[in-house]
């Protein structure tokens, strides 16, 4: 006669009548709480992506939201308006996920007053600047083309000089960053040679 295996007989005595009910007990409330904890999270990390959460900070707010609220982005004929995360967060979710990794950086700058008065922000804004351009042009402007679509443009509607640029660009294959720098917040001032 065969013994049982020892996976046979802790599965028996997980199932004996005396063990079953705390065992169900315990797997139902594992994984409602590991439901609980993961919608927690991600309930949170949709709040990271709202317009007033980019904004609680000052430096954001009395600096580059201002500019943008006279943007396109912000005000326009069809009345869409594009958000911080619109542009500044992938929507895959883990590249998203490694956004908001990447993010815990700025925290850190936000703790240590790196760009806490309009001066010091202005003297950073150029770097600034080319990390943002850096990261959508190695992303192919992806997150430009959540919205905008080469396939989904009409060109005849455009007026003829953008016809051509757009025409251009696309039988180029160019991505979005490489001509549209400074279409949200305002171009930084390069460094003069002296």
């Amino acid at each position: 006669m065969r013994h049982p295996s020892r996976i046979a007989r802790v599965w028996r005595r997980l199932w004996s009548p005396a063990t079953r009910l705390p065992f169900v007990v315990v797997l139902a409330l594992g994984g409602f709480g590991g439901v609980v904890a993961w919608g927690g999270f991600n309930t949170f990390m949709e709040h990271t992506n709202t317009l007033g959460f980019c904004i609680s900070c000052h430096e954001m707010r009395d600096n580059v939201y201002v500019e943008y609220q006279e943007t396109v982005h912000w005000k326009n004929a069809s009345g869409v308006r594009v958000v911080c995360a619109d542009c500044h967060v992938p929507r895959d979710w883990t590249a998203k996920l490694m956004r908001k990794i990447q993010a815990t950086n700025e925290l850190f700058h936000h703790m240590a007053g790196t760009i806490d008065t309009a001066e010091k922000f202005e003297a950073k804004r150029l770097a600034l600047a080319e990390r943002v351009w850096a990261s959508m042009a190695a992303s192919n402007s992806r997150e430009c083309r959540n919205c905008h679509s080469y396939e989904a443009m009409d060109f005849h509607k455009q007026v003829a000089r953008a016809r051509e640029k757009m025409t251009d660009a696309q039988a180029r294959g160019e991505t979005c960053i490489e001509c549209h720098k400074g279409i949200a917040h305002k171009l930084p001032l390069k460094p003069r040679d002296d």
